[in-house]
């Protein structure tokens, strides 16, 4: 390895030479996919035969060609980037607090077929507009409730139930105008809706900055190949929530509210901010006024604001109206809301759609609302608040993978046949004494795709969450999403707090 500096530039670089072992050159091919091992998964890059996709050929010959050296160079350079761009993600933990660490990625892409993901584009449409019209239902005549679709008990124990939003008429009626579906893929290769995420959904950011890195990384395989955009995601989500704007001018001005610098998103409220040229504010920063409209304090005095993408829960958004401690909210957003002065995006109380128990009953839900079959499915669901259903949880603890109802970030959940005797006896009393607050559900045979371990490539198992926008008049779907990946072996957490990284998604 020579290292020559340049004086002017003030920069280096690594120039590689040849090396020379028993007088032979050594060119160690580091990707061999006969000897990549699908062991009874759905690949998405390799098929069973051990031959490529159809849409991963290019890829897979690609990779076939880099040397170990090459993929150290590529690895390297993808760290950097990540490093240089200050891609992070916080966790916490017992001993250290909160902790900012590099963002994980792997440098091999998970591939979609244009073909398959106008289909799922559609099925994540239909349920989005289901679950708004569910929502709003809620708040206003409870007709699905009334004709016996949806149990009132379930809405009287609902945790993000908010009975302040009422009667409430957000533009359009539409509640939740971000989404984040959660998908996985069975071992026989049909896509299922796992969760649906839609209070403050998370990781867009790290979708925007994964194509980034790729670009860099390998800019001759995005001239060579048809790889569809994500990089109009921020200017699309101004587009949604400006149009949500009570006031009909060009330029509504539209903030993104943060809970501040601690909390293990604030890298995509920042992000985006900047992304959309909007204010990246917190409670402190905004006011009511007796004419119940909101404003932004700036050097220049008060600035009306219209529209708000809240990155802060429900119950810390208004200390008026819910808990009075709050110090992340601002008094009176609710009497503005309300009023239609502005606009809130997520709406407050959209998260009762947030909901494992809930997400259950979206089948019905799309049939109820739209007189359609779900494009997508469900993964199979037994609720434990159902007599039958937990009588067969309970027999079946080692079988399944229980979840609360919720919870996110892969916590609080009971991952059957990885349980000791003793975890599944804990959980046994937990259903039993509130089971409405869980669903037990087969454990699925996530799919998985090549990852880079070392210099070798081994099947890791992951999901996508895509993003759906919904505007007044219009909706949205990113051409693929953010594709999480359980870089553990065997593991099928994909969390990034708890040791999942990424991968671009093309």
């Amino acid at each position: 390895v020579y290292k020559r500096q340049d004086l002017h530039n003030n920069q280096s670089w690594l120039m590689y030479g040849t090396f020379l072992t028993g007088g032979k050159l050594t060119n160690t091919m580091a990707i061999r996919w006969g000897s990549y091992k699908v062991k009874g998964f759905y690949d998405e890059l390799i098929r069973v035969t051990g031959k490529p996709r159809p849409a991963a050929d290019a890829l897979c010959q690609y990779l076939r060609g880099l040397t170990d050296r090459e993929i150290d160079e590529y690895k390297s350079a993808a760290e950097m980037a990540i490093h240089v761009m200050g891609v992070t993600f916080t966790v916490y933990t017992e001993e250290e607090g909160s902790i900012d660490r590099a963002w994980p990625f792997d440098i091999i892409p998970r591939i979609i077929p244009a073909s398959e993901w106008l289909q799922i584009e559609e099925g994540l449409k239909q349920r989005v507009l289901a679950l708004n019209l569910f929502i709003d239902d809620l708040y206003h005549d409870r007709n699905i409730v009334r004709d016996g679709v949806f149990p009132a008990s379930l809405l009287k124990d609902s945790v993000n139930y908010r009975k302040q939003c009422v009667g409430i008429n957000p533009p359009g009626g539409i509640w939740a105008h971000i989404c984040g579906s959660d998908l996985v893929r069975d071992k026989d290769g049909t896509v299922y809706v796992l969760e649906d995420n839609l209070r403050v959904p998370s990781g867009v950011s790290y979708m925007l900055e994964n194509r980034l890195v790729m670009k860099r990384v390998f800019p001759d395989l995005f001239e060579e190949q048809s790889i569809l955009p994500v990089d109009d995601y921020p200017s699309q989500l101004y587009d949604m929530l400006a149009s949500l704007s009570p006031r009909a001018i060009e330029q509504p001005e539209i903030v993104v509210l943060t809970p501040g610098i601690y909390n293990s998103a604030y890298f995509e409220h920042s992000y985006l901010a900047q992304q959309m040229g909007a204010e990246l504010v917190q409670g402190s920063d905004l006011i009511v006024d007796k004419d119940d409209c909101v404003y932004m304090r700036t050097v220049e005095g008060m600035s009306r604001v219209d529209v708000i993408y809240r990155r802060v829960d429900d119950m810390f958004l208004d200390p008026e109206v819910f808990n009075p401690e709050s110090r992340l909210g601002v008094p009176g957003l609710m009497r503005a809301w309300k009023a239609g002065n502005v606009a809130l995006a997520n709406a407050p109380g959209a998260g009762v759609a947030d909901d494992k128990v809930v997400y259950s009953y979206v089948p019905e839900i799309i049939r109820y609302y739209l007189d359609e079959e779900p494009k997508i499915g469900n993964v199979p669901t037994y609720k434990c608040i159902d007599r039958n259903d937990r009588a067969y949880v309970l027999e079946h603890l080692d079988e399944l993978v229980i979840k609360p109802a919720n919870e996110s970030g892969g916590y609080g959940m009971l991952i059957g046949p990885q349980a000791t005797r003793k975890e599944r006896e804990q959980f046994e009393k937990l259903i039993r004494r509130d089971p409405r607050n869980y669903i037990g559900q087969p454990l699925l045979t996530l799919s998985t795709a090549p990852t880079l371990i070392g210099n070798r490539v081994e099947p890791r198992h992951l999901d996508l969450r895509p993003f759906i926008l919904s505007g007044p008049s219009s909706s949205y779907v990113t051409t693929g999403g953010l594709t999480r990946v359980a870089l553990r072996k065997g593991s099928t957490v994909v969390n990034s707090s708890q040791g999942g990284g990424s991968k671009d998604t093309w």
